[in-house]
């Protein structure tokens, strides 16, 4: 028993060994093609310390001094590695405008974004799980909400938080405009982010759903009396789950996205307008570390994809044993 046990367990344990190491690959990869694009961007970071040049006169000594401070006046190279030097240690840097720690930054503003995140997530979720449910197999029904997710998959995000804040906020006063401050001020941003997520969830949980209800099993399970709603929901949804879950990893991966535009338009604390002032200014620190946490929120999430799998589906334990 023990040993079929160990035989079961080290492939499994391998397989997310090796997933695990290549989520360090990505962090390392996120990092590297980070500093590069920032680096080479047109502008002198002594003006993203000292302030803008139109404003701010420096003397030439005074460059010098920054620039040697900063270590601009080494080779890039040099500058590369002592930056990967720095994340071993888990040092993101100095935000030039804000000359405090990019990890205190990130750590002040990720609350509010986690619980958005959060929020969104469950709200994109929901939004899948009950129309892929009522339109699967449903012709008139399947149409109708084909054509609504075309049009909020193509709709900007910006355009659809603005409607909702006219019409929620500003016409019915039903729900704050702004602020991060209840659940309230969750329910618009969140519902912003998840109508132009949801489209491509419920796209794929639907043939997912469909290519179930035509399987021998749930036609069992309908001669023994099964309703509709129980086939569906107790049967055909766990066998469409694998799909979904893949893809689900994606969308958390890129809620930062959605998160800038939120937070913005609905002026919310996070790290997401952060991120906006960050660009604005050329914080390259700053910028660096919160391309990183969007890497790492990637990785862990579709690490945690991959354990789940075999979970879903008993018949992938099979395959990683085999």
């Amino acid at each position: 028993m023990t040993q079929a046990r160990g035989r079961t367990v080290r492939p499994y344990l391998r397989r997310i060994g090796a997933r695990a190491l290549a989520g360090v690959g990505v962090l390392f990869g996120a990092a590297t093609l980070g500093f590069l694009a920032l680096y080479v961007l047109p502008g002198d970071p002594v003006y993203a310390i000292a302030g803008n040049p139109d404003q701010v006169s420096l003397s030439a000594e005074q460059v010098a001094a920054i620039r040697e401070t900063y270590g601009f006046d080494q080779p890039l190279y040099q500058q590369y590695l002592e930056y990967l030097g720095q994340l071993v240690r888990g040092d993101l840097g100095t935000s030039y405008q804000r000359q405090q720690p990019v990890t205190t930054l990130i750590a002040d503003q990720l609350g509010p974004t986690v619980q958005l995140a959060a929020a969104a997530f469950a709200t994109t979720l929901v939004l899948a799980f009950a129309v892929s449910l009522l339109t699967a197999k449903r012709r008139f029904g399947r149409g109708v909400s084909s054509v609504v997710e075309l049009f909020f998959i193509s709709a900007p995000g910006f355009w659809v938080g603005i409607v909702l804040l006219t019409v929620f906020s500003f016409r019915l006063g039903w729900l704050p405009a702004i602020g991060s401050g209840g659940w309230q001020t969750l329910v618009l941003p969140a519902l912003t982010i998840a109508v132009g997520a949801a489209p491509p969830l419920i796209q794929v949980l639907r043939n997912g759903l469909e290519d179930t209800l035509d399987e021998p099993f749930v036609l069992t399970a309908r001669t023994r009396g099964l309703s509709e709603a129980a086939v569906r929901l107790r049967h055909a949804l766990r066998h469409a789950l694998i799909p979904l879950t893949t893809l689900t990893g994606f969308l958390v991966g890129g809620l930062l996205g959605g998160a800038v535009i939120a937070e913005t338009l609905f002026s919310r604390q996070g790290v997401g307008r952060v991120l906006v002032t960050a660009v604005t200014a050329n914080d390259v620190p700053l910028v660096l570390g919160l391309v990183l946490l969007a890497a790492l929120a990637y990785v862990v999430v579709n690490f945690l994809v991959d354990v789940v799998y075999p979970l879903i589906d008993p018949r992938l334990r099979s395959e990683v044993t085999a």
